[in-house]
């Protein structure tokens, strides 16, 4: 059993990378396979013992509560925390909530990504090595800007390109596991990022520890290519992916669907629509004939005509 039992997962951002498809609802909502992507961080989190799962919102925050109306996920407990009047970033997010944490050690778990990175190895880590603050890391991915001692299991730098001597670089998967003496670190009711604690961690000689993670799949749904992309990999080369098609859609005849699409609950599409690589929300409607091609139809829009790469938000 993990000695770690909470998680802190980031909900507050504003997913302005995501333009339209996140003017009604905060980035971690957004449907991957018909399910709010916050629910595959809460699953992947759960796999690995929490027991109680904490989130800070911010843009839109009274849509989680209708997603998520019972103060529990999965048997484990499920807390919501709106920051106000502006979002505090990462750092000033945890202080937030600190309260909630127990003074206890936590994970914290970027919000908008979308992995299934096995987490065991640095929560034994992040104890055994008795570090402060734990940060999971990867070869591959994504912008190389951690240094890393390989050799020493410690970060040297982060946030920007560097060439530290003994150190190669990696991406930071936004997952970390934080000690109580962290918090303590945060200047109270302040935005700031923790990137900025970590580098001054660094200057006072503290030790940062690291994992580095190459197992797995990791996605950071920053931009509709990414999150397009995230469904073409779950599909896995299947055309028609029919798993991915809510029971509940009305789905007219003669309709042709292929590639990675995915239907949501109550959508309907009309009569010899065709939808290739396309993400329907739920209660969204796409016309009669339309021919959609890498679409995004957002919750009660309807799309027409012919289209490719276009999002009706």
């Amino acid at each position: 059993m993990s000695f770690i039992r909470t998680a802190f997962i980031l909900g507050a951002g504003l997913g302005t990378r995501l333009g339209g498809l996140t003017a009604r609802r905060p980035k971690p909502l957004i449907p991957v396979r018909n399910r709010p992507l916050i629910c595959s961080a809460f699953d992947h989190l759960l796999g690995v013992g929490m027991e109680r799962l904490v989130v800070n919102t911010f843009w839109q925050a009274h849509r989680y509560g209708e997603f998520f109306p019972a103060p529990s996920y999965g048997g484990a407990e499920l807390l919501f925390r709106e920051e106000t009047p502006e979002v505090l970033e990462t750092a000033g997010g945890i202080w937030n909530v600190r309260d909630l944490l127990r003074d206890e050690s936590f994970i914290v778990y970027n919000g908008d990504i979308f992995t299934d990175l096995p987490l065991e190895k640095a929560i034994w880590a992040h104890e055994e090595q008795g570090n402060e603050a734990t940060l999971i890391l990867r070869s591959k991915g994504g912008p190389l800007r951690v240094g890393f001692d390989i050799d020493g299991q410690c970060v040297t730098d982060i946030g920007r390109p560097i060439g530290v001597l003994g150190s190669r670089q990696f991406l930071f998967t936004g997952i970390y596991l934080l000690s109580p003496e962290f918090i303590r670190r945060i200047p109270p009711a302040t935005k700031i990022g923790v990137v900025a604690i970590f580098r001054e961690m660094l200057r006072s000689g503290v030790r940062i520890g690291g994992v580095v993670i190459d197992d797995g799949d990791w996605w950071d749904l920053g931009s509709r290519e990414e999150y397009l992309g995230v469904h073409a990999h779950l599909a896995g080369g299947e055309s028609g992916t029919a798993g991915w098609i809510d029971p509940s859609a009305e789905i007219g005849p003669g309709v042709k669907i292929s590639g990675a699409t995915a239907i949501g609950a109550g959508a309907k599409i009309g009569r010899g629509a065709k939808l290739h690589d396309c993400l329907v929300w739920e209660n969204a409607e796409v016309a009669a004939g339309a021919d959609l091609s890498r679409c995004i139809v957002t919750r009660g829009l309807v799309a027409d005509g012919k289209r490719v790469d276009f999002d009706f938000a």
